[in-house]
C-alpha cells in the first residue's frame, strides 16, 4: 500500500478515516504487521504528515506487540461473542418493550369509558372499550399478535364486565354512530350506508366487533354462556350483510349449535338462524338452506325411541325456516326429493343388497318424512302443492320395496306419511291396498311360536328380528296399527259422495280376514272397525239419495261439507278414540323423553316468548357471565376417542357380519342383512344366542362360505 493512497483515504473524505480505524480489531496478525510496516516507512519519508496523524488519529498508530501474536480464531470468538451479546441485548429490550407498556384493565376504566360514551359520544371511548373486548376475546391465545396488545385482562371479573358491557350497549353505539335505527333493518340499508363516509370512519369498528364475537363464540363450552351471546348478537345481524366471509361462518358455527347443542341453544340457533334469512335475504337464504338440511342428515343418521322427538324438533325447525323465501325453498325441495328418487330407482334396478340398504335406513326415511311435513305445512302454495305427487311415489315404491313381515314397521310409517299428504292436499291415495296386503300374509295369520314377547313399538324401529316376528306382542301391535291407519284413511273419505264405492273392496278383505283368523281379540277389533265403515257407508248413501247433480258436478265436491267440518261421522268419531289408545300405548312404552324440542317441536307462541325474555337480558347475562371462565382455558372439551384395540375389534366383528350377510330372496322367511340403525342390530337374531355359539356359528358360517 503506497503512501500517497493513505493520503488520499484521509484528505478526500474527513469520515473515511475512523471508519477504517476501527476495522484494525478485526484484522489478522499478519495484516497488522503489514500495516505497522507501511506506518514506518511513512514516518522516515514524511515525518510531517506523521506527525499530523499523531495529534488527529492516534488510534491508527497504536500497535502492540501482542498484535503481531493474534491469530484469526481468536478475533472471530471475539466477534461472535460481540454479535451474540448485541442480539441477546436487543431480543431482551423488544420482550421487555411491550410488557413494560401494556394496561391492565380494570372495572373502573370500564365505567369510565361507558360514561364517556353516553354523556359525551366520545369516539375514543368506543375505541379503547372495543380494545378491551378484542383483548378479552382472545386471552390464552397463542398467537403472534399477543405481545402487540396494549391491553390486558387478569382476571375473570373484568372479562365478565367486559362481556356483559359489549353485548348488550354496543349494537346501539353502533347504530348511533352509523346514524341508523335503533332496530330493524333490511340488507338495502346496510348497502347503502357501505357508500358513505360514516361507514368508512367507522365501519371497522363494526367489524372487530362481529369477528372478536365470533372468535369467542368458538372458545365458549357453557350452553347458557353461548345462547346470551346468540341472543345479543341477534340484534346486530344486519350488520353481517357487509361482510360475506364472516356471515358464512357465523352460518356454520349457528347451524352447528342447532345440531349438537343441549338445552335452549337449539332454538337459540334457530332464531338467530331465521332472523338471519329476514334481514340479509338472498345473500344467505341458499346457503343456509343447505347447511340445516345437511345437519338434520347428519342428526338422524342413527335414532332410538330417545331420539326421536329431538329429530322431530329438528324437522319442524327447517320447515319454519322454509316459510321465510318459499319460491327459493322449493327449488332446494325439488333437488332434494328428487334425490332420493334417484335412490329408491336404483335400488329397483339394481336389486342389490346395498342398494335396498340405501332406502331402508333411517336417514332415508327421516328425509321422507322431513319432505312430507313440509309439503303438509305449505299445501296451499302452488309450488309445494306440485310436489306431492312425485313424493307420494317416491313412498308407495318405498313401501313396496321389500314386501316381507319384518319391515311391517316401515310400511305402517310409509302408510302414515300416505294419509298426511292425502289430508293436507284433500287428494285421494290409494292407501288401503298397502295395508290390507299385511292383513293376508302368513306370519299373522298362524299361532304364534315365539310365545308373549316384549312390547314392540313400530314407531321407533324400522324391522323386527325373526325371534320377534314369531310372538304375540308383535301380531297385535301389527294388528291394531293396521286398523288405525285404515280407520284413519276412509274416515278422510267418509264424507265423500263415492264412499261406498271406495269402501268396499276393503270390506270384503275385513269380513275375509275375519273368517281365516283364529285369534279372537282380533276378529272382534276387525268386526268393530267394520261396523264403523258400514255405518259411515249407510249415512252417505241416506244423503245421497236425496240430490239430484251427478257424480262429475262441482256441487259433489261440497257434499257433506257442513258434517265434515264438524267430523261428526261414525268413523271420524272412531279414529279420535284410537288415536287416544294409540297414544296411551305409546306413552306406556316411552322410559324417557328428550328435552331438547320437547316443549318446542311446533312454533308459534314460543318464538313470541323468546323475543320477549330478551327485556330481560341484563340479569341474565349477569347470571351467565358469573363464572370464572376465561378463553383459552380448556375451551375446546376434547372428545372421547376409541382405542385402537376397540376399533380394530370392532372392525373384525363388522368384518364377520359382511360374511354372514346372504343373498337377498324377496319372501316372509328371508330378509335383507341388518339395517345401519341400532334398533336394526339389537333386533337381530345373532343377539339372542350366547357369545361362544355366537362366534361358533359365525366361524362356522365363514367356512361353509369359503368351501
Amino acid at each position: 500500500m503506497d503512501v500517497a493512497d493513505v493520503a488520499e483515504g484521509t484528505f478526500d473524505e474527513e469520515n473515511s478515516v475512523r471508519p477504517r480505524s476501527r476495522k484494525k480489531k478485526s484484522m489478522s496478525g499478519s495484516g497488522a504487521r503489514e500495516h505497522k510496516e507501511q506506518l514506518q516507512k511513512l514516518q522516515e519519508k514524511d515525518p510531517e504528515f506523521y506527525e499530523f496523524l499523531k495529534e488527529h488519529d492516534t488510534e491508527l498508530l497504536q500497535f502492540s506487540d501482542d498484535d503481531d501474536l493474534d491469530e484469526d480464531v481468536g478475533t472471530d470468538i471475539e466477534d461472535g461473542d460481540l454479535q451474540l451479546d448485541e442480539e441477546a441485548s436487543e431480543l431482551e429490550i423488544q420482550e421487555r418493550g411491550p410488557k413494560s407498556s401494556k394496561e391492565v384493565i380494570t372495572t373502573s376504566m370500564i365505567d369510565f369509558w361507558c360514561k364517556s360514551i353516553q354523556e359525551n359520544g366520545s369516539l375514543n371511548a368506543v375505541r379503547s372499550l372495543m380494545r378491551a373486548f378484542r383483548t378479552a376475546c382472545h386471552y390464552g391465545d397463542d398467537g403472534p399478535n399477543e405481545s402487540t396488545t396494549k391491553l390486558s385482562v387478569m382476571s375473570s371479573t373484568v372479562f365478565n364486565k367486559i362481556m356483559l358491557t359489549v353485548l348488550n350497549e354496543m349494537d346501539g353505539i353502533l347504530r348511533g354512530l352509523l346514524r341508523l335505527p335503533g332496530s330493524g333493518g333490511k340488507k338495502e340499508t346496510i348497502t347503502d350506508l357501505m357508500a358513505t363516509k360514516l361507514w368508512k370512519s367507522h365501519g371497522h369498528l363494526v367489524k372487530s366487533y362481529l369477528g372478536n364475537a365470533l372468535h369467542v363464540l368458538n372458545q365458549m363450552t357453557d350452553t347458557e354462556m353461548i345462547s346470551f351471546t346468540l341472543r345479543q348478537l341477534k340484534y346486530s345481524l344486519l350488520f353481517l350483510a357487509a361482510f360475506p366471509s364472516l356471515l358464512r361462518k357465523y352460518i356454520k358455527v349457528v347451524l352447528h349449535f342447532w345440531g349438537t347443542g343441549g338445552g335452549a341453544l337449539p332454538v337459540v340457533s334457530f332464531l338467530f338462524m331465521r332472523d338471519l334469512c329476514i334481514r340479509i335475504g338472498s345473500g344467505c337464504v341458499d346457503e343456509c338452506f343447505k347447511g340445516i338440511y345437511k345437519a338434520y342428515v347428519l342428526n338422524c343418521h342413527f335414532v332410538n325411541a330417545m331420539k326421536l322427538k329431538h329429530i322431530r324438533f329438528l324437522g319442524n325447525c327447517i320447515i319454519e325456516l322454509l316459510g321465510v323465501d318459499l319460491p327459493t325453498a322449493y327449488q332446494h325441495a325439488f333437488i332434494y326429493i328428487r334425490q332420493l328418487a334417484m335412490i329408491l330407482r336404483e335400488a329397483l334396478n339394481t336389486k342389490t343388497k346395498e342398494s335396498f340398504r340405501k332406502v331402508y335406513e333411517w336417514k332415508f326415511m327421516n328425509c321422507l318424512e322431513l319432505w312430507t311435513g313440509a309439503i303438509c305445512a305449505y299445501s296451499s302454495e302452488s309450488d309445494f302443492k306440485q310436489l306431492a305427487y312425485p313424493l307420494t311415489q317416491i313412498i308407495s315404491g318405498v313401501a313396496r320395496l321389500v314386501p316381507t313381515a319384518r319391515y311391517f314397521p316401515l310400511r305402517l310409517r310409509c302408510v302414515r306419511m300416505l294419509n298426511q299428504i292425502a289430508a293436507s292436499t284433500n287428494s285421494f291415495i290409494p292407501v288401503s291396498m298397502l295395508l290390507l296386503d299385511m292383513l293376508e300374509m302368513k306370519e299373522l295369520n298362524r299361532p304364534p311360536t315365539g310365545g308373549v314377547g316384549k312390547a314392540v313399538d313400530l314407531r321407533s324401529i324400522l324391522k323386527v328380528s325373526k325371534l320377534t316376528l314369531k310372538t304375540r306382542a308383535f301380531q297385535e301391535a301389527c294388528v291394531f296399527s293396521v286398523v288405525e291407519e285404515l280407520a284413519e284413511h276412509l274416515a278422510q273419505w267418509s264424507y265423500s259422495i263415492a264412499f261406498m264405492e271406495l269402501s268396499f273392496i276393503p270390506l270384503v278383505r275385513l269380513r275375509s280376514f275375519c273368517k281365516s283368523t283364529k285369534v279372537e281379540r282380533f276378529r272382534k277389533e276387525m268386526r268393530q272397525l267394520i261396523r264403523q265403515i258400514e255405518s259411515s257407508s249407510d249415512y252417505v248413501n241416506g244423503k245421497r239419495s236425496s240430490v239430484s247433480f251427478l257424480p262429475n258436478d262441482p256441487a259433489a265436491a261440497s257434499f257433506l261439507e257442513d258434517d265434515k267440518k264438524s267430523a261428526s261421522s261414525a268413523l271420524s268419531n272412531y279414529v279420535v278414540s284410537l288415536h287416544q289408545r294409540a297414544e296411551e300405548k305409546h306413552n306406556s312404552l316411552m322410559e324417557s323423553s328428550v328435552l331438547v324440542g320437547e316443549e318446542s317441536s311446533k312454533f308459534g307462541n314460543e318464538i313470541s316468548e323468546s323475543d320477549e325474555e330478551d327485556a330481560r337480558k341484563n340479569e341474565e347475562g349477569a347470571a351467565v357471565f358469573s363464572s370464572s371462565w376465561l378463553p383459552g382455558n380448556d375451551s375446546k372439551v376434547k372428545q372421547p376417542t376409541e382405542t385402537n384395540r376397540k376399533r380394530k375389534k370392532q372392525q373384525k366383528e363388522n368384518a364377520i357380519d359382511d360374511d354372514l350377510v346372504e343373498d337377498l330372496v324377496l319372501s316372509s322367511d328371508e330378509d335383507l342383512p341388518s339395517s345401519h340403525s341400532p334398533s336394526a342390530g339389537e333386533n337381530d337374531d345373532r343377539n339372542h344366542l350366547p357369545p361362544k355359539h355366537k362366534r361358533k356359528q359365525k366361524h362356522r358360517t365363514k367356512r361353509l362360505k369359503n368351501k
